[in-house]
């Protein structure tokens, strides 16, 4: 019998987030969501029932999903948190910012000679903190989502991916490097929690996003 995505509640999360410095500076990244994208489309099409947590991009949201928008990381964290248990699939590809400026000024920093210091503190790690309420939620044998994150390395890649996803307690991680930000394609490495690795070729994100939902049926 072959597996059906039909009715299954996919949650992605998706782009990039901002920390604010002052009302018009911020930390953020060169994300642009189309793997997230790419991912709602194809679970769409499945069949799924998919709802993206997106932070500020440019393109356009897939037809009959639903979006939540949101900004910084501290609201995407919110976001997931509160729908986390109701979903059967969640895919962590947002590209989070690190950090978050630990006093945010009221008005425009103005320019000076000479150097600033600002005080950066660490954004929370959204998907290790749902891997850990998965952790725990094991032991009293209730049912909670299968997780896959993406760990994007300039070094180390495949290594460094595979303790992340021990780390976070996910069934799955996409490895990936930089050259993968804000292009249409994607060439990855899928590392899943049974052993299975899987190095996909250079491919347009549509296709890499069906190939992370093949693999996950083996999970969910």
């Amino acid at each position: 019998m072959s597996f059906s995505w039909r009715g299954l509640r996919v949650l992605i999360t998706s782009g990039p987030t901002r920390e604010f410095l002052d009302p018009v500076r911020f930390l953020s990244n060169s994300s642009s969501g189309k793997m997230g994208w790419a991912l709602a489309s194809a679970a769409r099409r499945l069949g799924a029932k998919v709802t993206v947590i997106s932070g500020p991009v440019s393109t356009i949201s897939p037809k009959d999903v639903e979006v939540k928008w949101v900004t910084t990381a501290l609201e995407m964290r919110r976001q997931v948190l509160k729908t986390a248990e109701k979903a059967d699939l969640i895919i962590s590809a947002a590209a989070v910012t690190d950090w978050r400026a630990k006093t945010v000024a009221t008005e425009k920093i103005k320019k000076k000679n000479g150097e600033i210091e600002i005080a950066l503190v660490p954004n929370p790690d959204i998907i290790g903190e749902v891997g850990e309420i998965k952790k725990k939620d094991g032991a009293k044998a209730r049912k909670f989502p299968a997780l896959i994150g993406f760990a994007l390395e300039t070094r180390d890649v495949e290594s460094s991916a595979l303790k992340k996803m021990w780390a976070k307690n996910l069934d799955m991680i996409v490895a990936n490097s930089p050259a993968s930000l804000s292009s249409e394609n994607i060439r990855a490495t899928l590392l899943l929690k049974n052993g299975v690795k899987r190095k996909l070729p250079l491919l347009p994100k549509r296709l890499c996003a069906q190939a992370i939902l093949k693999e996950a049926e083996s999970f969910l």
